[in-house]
């Protein structure tokens, strides 16, 4: 699977390119807010997720059942940005199952930056 370009449809949310990775039964698990999509759920809330996007992947990790990626994901405008952890589990170079965990970027909280050395 080519996750540089599936990872492009999704900024993009390009709806008809996102759906040709998905096995029509596949299921989209966001454990962060106990949320389970179908395809055609992930696709609506991605697609309609409102402004304009841009994606850095940086990482892909093959495993025997698919593949783990990092993708540091943001606004046009930079005034948001997000890292992605998504665990892809494929059949034939399609999803099957993608269960994915979203973290704001942002700086440490106050208590902890005194623990670090940078």
């Amino acid at each position: 699977m080519d996750f540089g370009r599936y990872w492009q449809d999704c900024v993009t949310q390009d709806r008809d390119a996102l759906r040709a990775w998905f096995w029509p039964d596949a299921r989209i698990i966001w454990p962060c807010t106990d949320e389970v999509f179908t395809v055609d759920e992930f696709l609506l809330a991605n697609c309609e997720y409102p402004g304009d996007w841009t994606g850095e992947l940086q990482r892909v990790t093959e495993t025997p059942m698919g593949a783990v990626t990092e993708v540091r994901i943001s606004s046009a405008d930079s005034r948001y940005s997000c890292h992605v952890a998504s665990i892809f589990t494929l059949y034939h170079d399609r999803i099957v199952s993608l269960t994915e965990y979203y973290a704001d970027d942002g700086p440490p909280p106050s208590w902890r930056t005194k623990l670090l050395k940078r």
